[in-house]
């Protein structure tokens, strides 16, 4: 420091001169306090990125805090737009991914606004179309140096680990390690006899589990004991969900990982099977006659199969009744409950992302995703030459992490905040690589 002036540099070289002295009054003493944590969110972004993921991932809702993951939200986009003016930053733009996320994003907003405000439809909207248009965005600005990305590979083994143990702790009826405690409210949620997680949904859970453990393999070097540890224990907490689709995706992706990540075909096959007998025999010894005959029922179970088959044909129906201008978003959840009649379930969705779109927005809100997600694929064969490192590594998994995210689109609607912002978030990283060799 000198003459009052401190400068901060940031990790992608950048100075950002911040001024004070040591010997001043109290009231610049107690303004420079006050300052330290617009200083401290403008050096470390990632931190707040990540501690905003965080905040997504503990979002709980029908709580006190139920509004927490918007505040987290919000305190992420004012830091980093005040950091990209404060940088003369230049905002990133990718047409094949900007606009139809945008064009999404405008159908959503215009459609809600036909309607008188409903803060479950706005949150709904924000979760699926908002929030991942601009953590797109903003990752592509914070996720530029490999510093930053360590943050990010730290945050998704702690999240990892986490979800394992509390998955683990429910198929072993060890609630006492389930934290938080709201996990285990019945009243709250859904699947609450399943291992469901800070989600209370327990599809979300698994798929959750699944793209942290892709991201795992890829973020980290394959040397450390804790991560082969922690994909030992993976099968155990997928089984726990109880979810035949998050199942069928784990396992597919796991063969397919071993032959994209390993050089040898033979040591991907022994490595699956080490993975799969481990969990198999750990399984077996921690369970007991009720969870075996749980999981036989969960597997021949055929009730949750015919309702899902008549909420499509009455969604397709619907769909075939407004195939351009979709249905507005008060009446449709009340339309598709009309048309469902004899069915007594507790909330009518969908339960296909794909389906719900030709619902909501007809042809053009479809036809929107499907241009949006095959760009996403393309980051995948996109990276500059000589590309190394974490990112090298995410970009040869991408195509695996994107088909376990739309295979279990075919199943629900994916309105899962967390999942979103973890899929976006390594698109954006992906971008700014690219970006940056532009």
């Amino acid at each position: 420091m000198a003459n009052g002036i401190t400068n901060a540099r940031t990790t992608t070289g950048h100075t950002i001169a911040f001024t004070g002295d040591d010997h001043g009054s109290p009231l610049w003493q107690a303004a420079g306090l006050l300052l330290r944590p617009l200083h401290l969110g403008l050096a470390f972004p990632s931190i707040l990125y990540v501690g905003a993921m965080a905040v997504f991932l503990f979002r709980p809702p029908d709580l006190f805090c139920f509004y927490a993951d918007r505040i987290a939200f919000a305190v992420l986009v004012f830091f980093v737009a005040l950091r990209t003016l404060a940088l003369r930053d230049r905002l990133p733009f990718f047409a094949g991914l900007s606009l139809p996320m945008l064009g999404l994003v405008a159908l959503a907003v215009f459609r809600v606004l036909r309607e008188p405000f409903d803060p479950q439809i706005w949150s709904i909207i924000a979760s699926k179309y908002i929030v991942p248009f601009a953590l797109f965005h903003v990752a592509v600005l914070v996720f530029r140096d490999a510093t930053q990305r360590k943050h990010f590979e730290i945050f998704v083994i702690v999240a990892l680990a986490y979800l394992v143990v509390i998955a683990i702790a429910f198929l072993a009826d060890a609630r006492w390690l389930i934290f938080p405690r709201f996990i285990l409210d019945e009243s709250l949620g859904f699947h609450p006899d399943r291992a469901r997680g800070p989600f209370l949904q327990a599809v979300a859970n698994g798929v959750s589990l699944n793209i942290l453990g892709i991201l795992v393999l890829a973020l980290s070097p394959k040397s450390k004991v804790f991560v082969r540890l922690l994909w030992l224990a993976l099968p155990l907490a997928v089984l726990a969900t109880m979810t035949r689709a998050v199942w069928i995706s784990f396992v597919l992706s796991t063969v397919v990982l071993g032959f994209r990540l390993v050089e040898r075909r033979l040591q991907a096959l022994c490595f699956l099977l080490v993975v799969t007998c481990f969990a198999a025999g750990l399984s077996i010894g921690l369970s007991d006659h009720s969870m075996k005959t749980a999981v036989w029922d969960r597997t021949a179970e055929r009730g949750p199969v015919e309702a899902r088959l008549a909420v499509y044909d009455a969604g397709w129906a619907m769909f075939q009744e407004r195939p351009m201008t979709g249905w507005a978003a008060g009446g449709m959840y009340s339309e598709l409950a009309r048309r469902m009649e004899g069915y007594h379930l507790r909330t009518f969705y969908v339960h296909n992302t794909f389906l719900a779109l030709l619902v909501e927005f007809g042809l053009p809100g479809f036809v929107l995703y499907c241009i949006l997600f095959l760009n996403l694929f393309r980051l995948a064969w996109r990276g500059p030459p000589g590309e190394s490192g974490s990112v090298a590594s995410l970009r040869k998994i991408w195509p695996i992490l994107l088909s376990v995210y739309l295979f279990n689109a075919c199943f629900v609607d994916m309105a899962y905040q967390f999942v979103i912002g973890l899929v976006f978030t390594v698109a954006g990283m992906l971008g700014a690589s690219e970006e940056a060799a532009a």
